[in-house]
């Protein structure tokens, strides 16, 4: 069994977006919720406004992160850096649990 760790891809988008960038934005979203189903993509955030893009994946490894961005149709566009990290927390939202009585 491989541990599994948690990665941050903090990405610069271009200063300038092009139309190509903004017709693929629809297939990137694709990609995205494929992975989020999958428990691989952890959080995804991107700021048009500020020309970042942020995602935490769970991977065995830099090279299965790097490989999963791949398919990402936006990734071509994109400064990429990944950080292997420490410690990651998030506050877990409880749901009522249901009941039939």
């Amino acid at each position: 069994m491989h541990q599994e760790y948690q990665f941050m891809a903090a990405c610069i988008l271009p200063a300038e977006l092009s139309d190509e960038f903004f017709d693929l934005l629809s297939y990137q979203d694709v990609v995205v919720n494929k992975y989020l189903a999958q428990g691989k993509l952890i959080h995804y955030a991107l700021s048009l406004d500020n020309a970042r893009l942020w995602a935490l994946f769970s991977a065995n490894s830099e090279l299965e992160v790097l490989e999963m961005l791949r398919e990402f149709p936006l990734t071509r566009f994109l400064q990429v850096e990944i950080s292997l990290l420490t410690t990651y927390a998030t506050l877990s939202v409880a749901t009522p649990s249901f009941s039939m009585n």
